[in-house]
């Protein structure tokens, strides 16, 4: 889940558990330009409080107009589409012939709906994956945990929405210097839930970026509960051997799709000696990305937390290879 999905699920648990009614809308299909991916949820109440977003802005008013006033999805789940018309596409502001399929569903603040919805938070919460199923003309849903994320699907026929809500992309920092703040604030703007880890207290406390987790603790022990899961890159930033590498030693072992830490080539080849020393394979220490970051010359803070987060969205991207290849030939004047 995007970082404002998550928070459209933690909403709908406080409104349920404070026992104040409200509707879930999900996309299900969008045509031509979208501002927002299919899977994206909006929740509001009967006040017209909303969190989240269905298209950036072009639909919202005009759903909660629906909502409140009882014409859309009163007393069950319903489908609804935006844009079928070039007129309305016009009128609401939808960008370039855009196409929007929603579910939208009124939720009770009953016993059971309450405790649908704490489940699901907190299996999110947790890092794990849960998979939903609505049945819109059945007026009942389900949710069973699942290892992985899977494609929502949407059977218009059968009226039946399944969507899998799980974790966003995480960025585990070790070390709090002034790197690790341009870094973190990068990756939130980004949409990465950002975890920072440092066993130097004071200077966590000194760590002033809004919004991240901070972690007072030894990094092994750290990755192994926060960080070993296939949507997390690990970074090591405190150039200190002594803390960098117990992280490296076990974030090697993971499953996160990236792992690097910073330093010059002598230091990086001295942190592969120390690490094969430490019993780690050929295999796991090829994984470390070191020197961190694609190579566009950074020297300050803020250059190297861009050089940083540029390589770990490469590679979420898998396009690390080709960005290499045009950074090389931009250096070579080509």
């Amino acid at each position: 889940m995007q970082a404002v999905d998550r928070q459209v699920l933690g909403q709908v648990h406080k409104w349920l558990d404070a026992g104040e009614p409200c509707w879930l809308a999900t996309v299900v299909a969008t045509w031509g330009s979208s501002p927002r991916p299919v899977g994206s949820l909006l929740t509001c109440n009967r006040t017209g409080q909303m969190v989240g977003s269905l298209s950036g802005g072009c639909v919202e008013d005009d759903l909660l107009e629906k909502l409140t006033s009882g014409t859309l999805a009163k007393d069950a789940a319903a489908f609804f589409q935006y844009g079928i018309t070039p007129e309305e596409t016009e009128r609401l502001g939808l960008p370039c012939g855009g196409h929007l399929d929603i579910v939208v569903e009124p939720l009770a603040a009953d016993a059971r709906t309450r405790e649908h919805f704490a489940a699901l938070d907190a299996r999110v919460a947790e890092r794990g994956c849960a998979r939903r199923t609505v049945w819109l003309n059945e007026r009942r849903f389900a949710a069973v945990d699942v290892p992985k994320r899977e494609p929502m699907e949407f059977d218009a026929e059968a009226q039946c929405l399944t969507h899998t809500y799980g974790p966003g992309f995480h960025l585990f920092i070790i070390g709090s210097g002034m790197v690790s703040a341009y870094v973190a604030e990068i990756a939130q703007a980004l949409d990465f839930q950002v975890t920072v880890c440092d066993p130097r207290e004071h200077l966590l406390e000194d760590f002033a970026v809004p919004g991240v987790t901070k972690v007072a603790a030894m990094p092994d022990d750290a990755i192994r509960e926060r960080a070993s899961d296939p949507l997390s890159a690990i970074v090591a930033l405190t150039h200190d051997p002594r803390i960098d590498d117990m992280g490296m030693m076990e974030a090697l072992k993971t499953q996160a799709f990236y792992v690097g830490a910073m330093g010059s080539t002598r230091t990086s080849a001295n942190r592969r000696e120390r690490l094969r020393a430490l019993d780690l394979s050929d295999a796991e220490i090829g994984r470390l990305r070191a020197p961190i970051g694609l190579p566009i010359g950074s020297k300050t803070p803020p250059e190297i937390a861009v050089a940083i987060l540029a390589e770990i969205t490469a590679v979420r991207h898998q396009a690390v290879a080709g960005a290499q290849a045009r950074l090389t030939a931009l250096a070579a004047g080509a």
